[in-house]
């Protein structure tokens, strides 16, 4: 049981770096969009809008941010790929079936104990209520 709580947290963990990955690439993206300016990628097309020079990153410090982007995502990256290397590998159908029948046969047996254990509640609810019934109704 507590092999599979660390699995999950695994699994967890791993959904919480995907979605950290994905927050990275959003950023990135709307970084990389919003923080250059329009640049003439063929003759024959024009530039028919520019950015505010307030709003654009300078040439080498977009070159900068751009490198610290793909450092952030390359590590997030390496991060999954551990997380992932390090879940279990799975089960074959074969040893799924034989758990599975085990844990019915561990649930059939605990499912047995609780009604053995409901019928001795029963039975010692019925036997304080005779005692306490004889209690009171003894005339003093």
């Amino acid at each position: 049981m507590l092999q599979e709580l660390s699995h999950m947290d695994r699994i967890t963990q791993l959904q919480n770096e995907i979605e950290q990955l994905l927050t990275i690439m959003s950023s990135s993206i709307a970084y990389l969009t919003s923080r250059t300016n329009f640049e003439q990628v063929s003759e024959a097309i024009p530039i028919t809008k520019q950015r505010n020079p307030e709003k654009v990153d300078t040439p080498e410090v977009f070159e900068a941010n751009k490198k610290e982007l793909v450092t952030d995502l390359v590590t997030k990256a390496k991060q999954i790929e551990v997380l992932i290397h390090s879940l279990p590998v799975p089960e074959s159908e074969e040893e799924q079936a034989t758990r599975l029948q085990e844990l019915e046969g561990e649930m059939q047996k605990a499912n047995d104990e609780y009604k053995i254990a409901v019928y001795r509640a029963r039975d010692l609810h019925a036997q304080v209520r005779e005692v306490l019934q004889q209690m009171l109704s003894v005339p003093e």
